[in-house]
């Protein structure tokens, strides 16, 4: 039995449950001459650890592969013998879960977001399915990104194992045919990276305008560890601010100044808020002071004048 979803978030997403993950990342990446795939870099970043960060909300993750360092802790489990398919890998990561969802990824999806992860289990919390996947471009199903309740998994598992004797080497849709699934399309978040070409397609797409600032912040973050969000739009007015109103330079060292104070003040999104909102005015201020010295009226928009200061560029 197959049903759809909408593949549009309507406004706020529903509470779901606690999740567990299993990240499948050890395939023999064939189409790619047998590299090291989840360690290839998109963005600056492992695929692998892409992915990781999409689920950082699930009660455990469950890496189904060999160790590595990774942007955050995760379980290690491998399927016996090594390169055993998808199913056998499943099976090994899903012996380390205990919640009742379970979210399945491949190690190779560069533009999987935790907003689709959630939508994933809010679909499935909402409908009588035993999983919910994505679809791709083409329609075709994507079962490893996915959400499922994990008995469900558990039960087929258990029957193909006891029917074919393994896993090993069982195509997944020997469980997908089995199973009441719902499918979403998003041909973005289901994009994954089999070829050189697609690793090509998804760093050209990551540095276009209207996705390679959050992409650099994102990477960011990760590479410092700071689990920390807060409103990016407000930091952007703050360095347009300092360097109309003082000089082009005050941009990042004002910034710089708002993070140390932030964290001064305990961190968290409202201490970045506050020390924004403080250094906002003050270089509104100097903007203000600087257009009357060239003119201006006095208490007119900083930025309805032009900026002539000898280092605007």
């Amino acid at each position: 039995m197959t049903s759809y979803e909408p593949s549009g978030d309507s406004g706020a997403d529903p509470p779901y449950d606690a999740y567990d993950a299993v990240v499948l990342a050890g395939g023999a990446a064939r189409r790619l001459g047998g590299a090291d795939k989840p360690g290839v870099r998109v963005g600056g970043r492992a695929l692998l650890d892409r992915v990781l960060t999409a689920c950082a909300d699930a009660r455990t993750t469950v890496v189904v592969a060999g160790a590595r360092p990774t942007a955050r802790p995760v379980l290690w489990a491998r399927e016996d013998p090594p390169g055993g398919g998808p199913l056998a890998a499943l099976g090994a990561g899903l012996h380390h879960t205990t919640a009742e969802q379970t979210v399945v990824l491949s190690a190779d999806l560069p533009f999987l977001g935790a907003a689709t992860v959630r939508r994933l289990l809010s679909a499935l919390r909402a409908s009588d399915a035993e999983g919910v996947l994505l679809t791709d471009a083409d329609g075709r199903d994507q079962p490893l990104v996915a959400a499922y309740r994990t008995q469900a998994l558990r039960r087929e598992l258990a029957a193909l194992s006891t029917e074919q004797g393994s896993l090993t080497g069982l195509p997944l849709r020997r469980l997908t045919a089995a199973l009441h699934l719902t499918r979403v399309p998003d041909p973005v978040a289901s994009f994954d990276c089999d070829t050189w070409d697609d690793i090509a397609t998804a760093r050209a797409r990551i540095r276009e305008h209207g996705h390679v600032l959050d992409e650099w912040i994102s990477a960011a973050k990760d590479e410092l560890g700071i689990d920390l969000d807060v409103d990016t739009g407000i930091l952007l007015d703050l360095a347009r601010d300092a360097a109309h109103g003082v000089a082009r330079p005050a941009a990042p060292l004002t910034t710089f100044l708002v993070g140390y104070a932030a964290a001064q003040a305990g961190g968290g999104p409202e201490a970045v808020a506050e020390a924004t909102r403080k250094a906002v005015a003050l270089a509104l201020r100097w903007a203000a002071e600087a257009d009357e010295a060239a003119g201006a009226k006095p208490g007119t928009d900083p930025d309805a004048t032009p900026y002539t200061r000898p280092d605007a560029g």
